[in-house]
Parts: structure tokens; sequence; C-alpha cells
């Protein structure tokens, strides 16, 4: 099988391919990161820099050729940005993107999706596909919904390729830039201090990023499926926040640092007040409302549909996945030069 991997020069793309080229496949890999691109190269894939924003039908119809799998990773995953950049990189793109897919008559296109189309600022437990924020919480909640309902179009009229979208939820691990990230610039910038709401009593669902792989592959190969089936990925075991931070940080990284928690309506109304400047500055808020809320609100989501339509059971427990996720950040300069 030979596999198209957009995404791939960082987060969850960049593992996929490397996974990929391990287990022998043969594997196009797209992204913007020509230097990353190089060491994928090396690897043994072959490997084109594009911006699929601006990206001509040729251009995804090279792509595409020969390709059997789509793992569809390219994403604007972020808190803040422009409606425009959003619209453009998690609707467009998907929407063009998979429908050469069913165009040229390629078996298969995984779409990495999002759990962030449930949160609606409440507390939920064990949500399945089939629920739905009302509002979404953010253009990047609207978009990536915009983008499956654009899947969901094709799926009637090309019957010859089967679309899948999948929703993991927290990704962490090698080669992430988003969520621990995120935390360790915050901990350095309070000097030690984390400022959590409810002390990081929040329970929620993480997945590590080979857990994420290994469903990608399962959508890819699993041929009981349905042509335009979702569903949740997670590790399968809830965690409260300030758990998992202190097995990964304090006991794996050896970080000094002190929760401290603070009242969410405080932080909510900081959060409020940061998004207002930024829209005049057009620089990112250390904090928003949404980063906010997900720090606050327990949201675990349902395995039912993964584990008996899917048959996705994560390869990594928490404890090993924390380990290799220390190991990872350990041999980056960055973790000690930040």
């Amino acid at each position: 099988m030979k596999f198209l991997v957009t995404g791939a020069t960082s987060g969850l793309g960049r593992n996929a391919v490397e996974w990929l080229l391990s287990q022998g496949y043969v594997v196009h890999a797209t992204g913007r990161n020509e230097t990353v691109g190089q060491a994928l190269k090396a690897l043994g894939a072959t490997f084109t820099a594009l911006d699929l924003t601006v990206a001509s039908d040729n251009d995804y119809q090279k792509l595409l050729t020969d390709c059997d799998i789509v793992w569809h990773c390219a994403a604007l995953s972020s808190p803040w940005g422009s409606s425009q950049q959003f619209h453009h990189i998690n609707t467009v793109v998907t929407t063009k993107l998979a429908f050469w897919t069913a165009q040229l008559g390629t078996k298969r296109f995984i779409h990495v999706s999002t759990p962030s189309i449930y949160f609606d600022f409440q507390h939920h437990h064990d949500i399945p596909e089939s629920f739905l924020a009302q509002p979404f919480a953010n253009d990047y909640a609207k978009t990536k919904y915009a983008a499956e309902c654009a899947i969901q179009k094709l799926v009637p009229n090309f019957p010859a390729t089967t679309f899948i979208i999948l929703r993991p939820r927290g990704i962490f691990g090698p080669h992430d830039n988003v969520i621990i990230p995120r935390i360790l610039a915050q901990i350095r910038s309070k000097k030690g201090k984390l400022h959590l709401p409810r002390g990081g009593q929040a329970v929620c669902d993480l997945t590590f990023v080979l857990n994420v792989v290994h469903a990608l592959f399962l959508a890819s190969t699993q041929n009981n499926l349905a042509s335009g089936e979702s569903f949740n990925i997670t590790n399968q075991q809830p965690i409260q926040l300030a758990s998992i931070l202190n097995r990964l940080l304090k006991e794996q990284l050896k970080l000094h640092y002190q929760i401290q928690a603070v009242p969410y309506l405080v932080l909510d109304r900081i959060a409020a007040m940061q998004e207002l400047i930024a829209k005049f500055t057009h620089k990112e808020p250390q904090l928003t409302r949404y980063s906010i809320g997900a720090l606050h609100f327990d949201m675990t989501l349902s395995q039912d549909a993964a584990i008996h339509r899917l048959g996705y059971r994560p390869i990594y427990k928490l404890d090993e996945a924390i380990q290799m996720t220390a190991t990872w950040f350990k041999q980056q300069d960055a973790f000690f030069n930040g």
C-alpha cells in the first residue's frame, strides 16, 4: 500500500510517516517545513514541500498519484487565529483533498478531526460521536466540523472511496508542539508556577500520538467500516489533569513547579480581556476562553464505537506513553534551552 500523509512535518503527521516507513510502507509525505521534509526523505519517504492552501488542482492530483490511502493530518490546530485562516486551512483544503481523493478513485480517506466540536463550556462524560456543541466554542471547532460535513456530502456520490473520520482527544508525545510546550512556557514565564482552574482537578481524556497512528492504520485496513463513520479516539484511561502533569513533568522530567488553583471565573475574565486586546494587536493572547474552559471542565469520550466497530484498543498505556514522551523531550535542545 502507498500512503499520502498531509501535515507530515509536525506532530501527528510526522509520527505517522515515521511509523509507516518503519513498517515498510511506501509514503508520500507533504508539509511546509522543508528541513523536516529532508529528514523524512532520508528515512525513505517521498516528500513534497507544499502549502495546501495555495495548491492547484494539478498539485492535489500529483500528491495522490498511485496512492491507496490518504491520512489527512494537516490542520490549523490553535485556540486563536483569524476566521479566514481557519476556514482555508481546515475546511477548504480538506474539501479539495477529499474531492480529488474520491475523483481519482483512491481507496480510503482518513480525516483527523477533533472532539473540540463537542466542547460547550460544560462538564461532559462519555460523549458519543453523535453529540454536537451548540454553538461551537471557536472557529477551530466550527471549521473542523464544516470539513466533516463536506466529507459526508461526498460519501453517497463516491462509493469506491471509503471515508473515515477520527476524533482523537489531547494528542501528546514525540514532536508535540502544542500541549506540552505551552505548559512548559507558562511554567517558565511564571517562575515555576502553573495556574490552573480547579487546581488541575478536571478529568480529561488524552491520547498518546502512536495510539492515534494505530487508529489511523485500523481505519485504513478494517473491511467492515461504513463510509462516513466517525470514531472518538483516546487512551481509554481518563485522568485528572494535575495527575498526568505531575507524572510527566515532576516524576519523569524532574521539573520543579507548583500548581496554583485560580478561580475559573477569574481566569475566564482575564482571557476575555486578552482576547479583546488581541483583536487590535493581532497577537495570540496567552489565555483564551476556550483554553481556560478546556482546563476547567471535565470531558471524557465514549469509546464504544472505537472498540466495537473500529477494533481500537490503545497499544501504549499511559505509563509507557508518559515515559516515551519524557525520553523524547529530554533529547531536545529546546527542552533545556527554552
